[in-house]
């Protein structure tokens, strides 16, 4: 008798692949992090990640491009938030995942070989 799977469609797979590969950069991570603490400002964003404010910019707007974050202007300043209900629990995941206990745990197994 065959198995039945529950399988995520394509259409599904195809559009985690993009949101990850769009993630899949550690000033992008770094942003999200810090979005997960409230709205910023495009110059604080960029001072606390130690970048140039356009470079801040452009990742800003590749990961908006996705629909993870929102942004409003205030004046002068672009203020930008998580848009992505989702996008918390991902970074969480991540943390979760590759956080240094993790990381710690995975080089004890290797030396124990």
């Amino acid at each position: 008798m065959p198995v039945t799977l529950s399988l995520l469609p394509n259409g599904i797979l195809t559009e985690a692949t993009e949101c990850l590969r769009v993630m899949a950069h550690p000033v992008r991570l770094r942003i999200v992090d810090i979005l997960m603490q409230g709205e910023f400002p495009v110059h604080e964003i960029a001072a606390l990640c130690e970048l140039p404010t356009a470079q801040t910019s452009e990742h800003l707007r590749l990961l908006q491009g996705r629909g993870l974050l929102a942004a409003q202007r205030r004046g002068r300043s672009v203020y930008y938030k998580i848009a992505s209900p989702q996008l918390p629990a991902l970074v969480n995941c991540i943390r979760h995942t590759c956080g240094a206990a993790t990381v710690a745990a995975r080089k004890t197994k290797r030396t124990k070989r």
